[in-house]
């Protein structure tokens, strides 16, 4: 595992080692997903079209979200009546 360091600056943006950057495809406009772990660790997660991919493939076996939404969006206009 590489290791990099990076600074803030006064406005709060932090520059990513370029070899990071084209490693993980990120350009500018990137948008980056942040979160803290249970560790205290701030994680940032780069939303790439690989980002993207890799999340409907876990997401593929799963249930049907939409078709469990609109079932009950239905049983909801059913109670309404």
């Amino acid at each position: 595992m590489d290791e990099f360091r990076s600074t803030f600056t006064s406005k709060g943006q932090l520059v990513i080692p370029a070899k990071l950057r084209r490693k993980h495809r990120i350009q500018a406009g990137t948008k980056v997903h942040i979160s803290e772990d249970h560790f205290g660790r701030i994680v940032l997660q780069p939303i790439t079209e690989d980002y993207i991919d890799r999340v409907r493939g876990l997401l593929a076996d799963g249930p049907d979200l939409l078709a469990l939404w609109e079932k009950e969006h239905r049983e909801e206009g059913k109670h309404d009546k």
